[in-house]
């Protein structure tokens, strides 16, 4: 009885903080992407890197920017990762080899964050500060900016320019993730997060074992995994480790700082196109497939038939930490398989069939709910354009978003976004099971073996980052095979996006009529919502009957 109330405790307050929290940074993440003004310290970057910060761009050459910005960060996080051992404070960590380094260096430019080693044996302090958490702050940052791009598209007519990729992605650091990242530092060093630069030390166990013990660091990098909804952990237990998540209070912390930049963006774009029903429209539909997740995966962690232990324990308790208990680890399951964080403080491959299941489908959905920073919402209104053609469809007339028609041309963008990723994983997956050598590298067989791998791509594509485990994927097929996922995963998307935005600007708007499909009424957060679950299950559901939901009807 008490756990249930301190769970539900947990869950509303964290709806609380994050509806107090909508407004005000919907609208100052509004207001850094359309302000006229630079700071002085925009200005020195714009110096330092030959920019105009006053020029904008075609939507051809935003495009090369975000690629070639990421090229560049690869290249870059790449080389220090394999020089590392002659760095300052490498606290004796050795290079890392040029599979690790290929996969992780395509992890974090992607915002996936996978990582196929452990953190705290692996990565000196030098390289976790400036390499792994530079990049948190900077992809997540272009999760933003081309979700920006993307707006203008719906609110500038009869142009070619979709903003500045440069001046976006430096306003959004400088602005938003830096200011929030030192508040919620200082916070989480106060909870128990601990931030020094100690290096590897042997610790005396009370039955007289020797243990080696990581400092460094910590709550400055674990506040913008968690923010910039990256989900790269210092150690490899990730936020389950006392070091980077120490007790209750900053577990639910932590799963509020992975929601709050996504949940606030819905309001960023109501400003932006001057209807703010449009944004709320879109924070619903988010938040029925948010409440609907954590209500599934919550149930069947707490009543599981699958164990007669979890019975007797009070839930499926294996994998879990007693620290949070199983609604504090659904609560945050779900939250980080909706986003694109990836950081987990439990064991997801030690759920439930149906409660690891559920985390799987939450990627396939694309991390929508409320998704990544900036991804999520673009991967949204790509799916509300699919949704408002259906309905054109249904009544005969050309459909229209915000006063954009939604042409041939505009649905093929859509249509090829929404394939991308799918194709990603089904392939990936599919050719990890025909090889006999990688699947030696499943724990399970059957059913379970299967969810394994499909988890892992599924999480790759969808530059979620978060693992099932009881897969083997430190080698060399399975670095090489994932982190070719997450940079398609990342980038065809990306593409697809900037060249609808530029379709969009060009356009002249049309003015509304009778016929014009309202998009934000109620009517309207219903048929997105069963779109974005036809197109998903669709599209996926073979590949789940094969894993979970077999496993789960066994």
């Amino acid at each position: 009885m008490n756990d249930t109330l301190a769970g539900w405790l947990q869950i509303l307050a964290l709806v609380g903080a994050l509806a107090l929290t909508y407004r005000p940074l919907g609208d100052h993440i509004a207001h850094t992407l359309t302000s006229a003004k630079h700071l002085r310290v925009e200005r020195f970057a714009y110096r330092l890197g030959g920019v105009d910060g006053d020029a904008d761009q075609k939507w051809s050459v935003y495009l090369r920017s975000v690629l070639a910005f990421s090229a560049v960060s690869v290249l870059f996080l790449y080389a220090f990762m394999r020089l590392q051992s002659h760095l300052l404070l490498s606290i004796g960590m050795p290079a890392v080899t040029p599979g690790v380094s290929f996969n992780t260096a395509a992890s974090f430019v992607t915002n996936t964050n996978w990582q196929s080693y452990s953190g705290e044996s692996t990565m000196g302090h030098l390289v976790q500060m400036s390499g792994l958490a530079v990049q948190n702050f900077v992809s997540a940052a272009v999760g933003i900016a081309v979700v920006a791009a993307l707006i203008r598209g719906f609110t500038r007519r009869k142009t070619d320019r979709v903003g500045n990729f440069w001046v976006d992605l430096t306003r959004i650091v400088v602005r938003v993730l830096l200011p929030l990242a030192f508040v919620f530092a200082i916070v989480l060093v106060a909870g128990g997060a601990v931030q020094n630069f100690h290096g590897v030390d042997s610790i005396s166990t009370l039955i007289g074992d020797h243990q080696s013990l990581t400092g460094g660091p910590v709550a400055s990098q674990e506040v913008i995994k968690e923010l910039g909804t990256n989900g790269g952990g210092f150690y490899n237990a990730n936020s389950a480790h006392p070091f980077e998540n120490p007790n209750a209070f900053t577990n639910w912390l932590e799963i509020y700082l992975l929601l709050v930049i996504a949940t606030s963006l819905p309001r960023t774009f109501g400003r932006m196109v001057g209807d703010n029903r449009q944004g709320y429209a879109i924070i619903a539909v988010m938040g029925v497939i948010w409440a609907a997740s954590v209500a599934i995966v919550t149930v069947n962690e707490l009543h599981s038939v699958s164990s007669q232990a979890g019975h007797v324990a009070g839930g499926m308790m294996e994998g879990k930490e007693q620290r949070f208990g199983i609604w504090g680890s659904a609560l945050f399951a779900v939250s980080t398989t909706l986003t694109s964080t990836g950081a987990v403080n439990s064991f997801h491959d030690s759920y439930s069939p149906i409660g690891g299941g559920m985390t799987i489908f939450n990627m396939m959905l694309g991390e929508i709910a409320p998704g990544g920073t900036g991804s999520g919402l673009y991967g949204i209104l790509i799916l509300a354009i699919i949704a408002v053609f259906v309905a054109g469809l249904m009544v005969g007339r050309t459909p229209e978003y915000l006063g954009k028609k939604l042409g041939g041309r505009e649905m093929k963008f859509a249509s090829l976004y929404i394939l991308t990723t799918p194709a990603i994983v089904l392939v990936g997956a599919g050719l990890a099971m025909a090889l006999p050598g990688e699947r030696a590298g499943m724990l399970n067989t059957g059913a379970h073996g299967f969810s394994e791998v499909l988890y892992a791509f599924t999480s790759a594509a969808n530059n979620n980052g978060s693992a099932f485990a009881g897969l083997t994927v430190n080698t060399d097929w399975y670095n090489t095979a994932l982190g070719l996922a997450m940079l398609f995963g990342r980038f065809l998307p990306i593409v697809f996006v900037l060249a609808l935005a530029g379709s969009l600007a060009r356009q002249q708007p049309v003015p509304a009529t009778a016929g014009t499909l309202p998009t934000h009424r109620p009517q309207f957060v219903g048929l997105l919502t069963a779109v974005i679950l036809i197109v998903v299950g669709l599209t996926y559901f073979p590949a789940l009957a094969l894993g979970p939901l077999a496993e789960g009807l066994s």
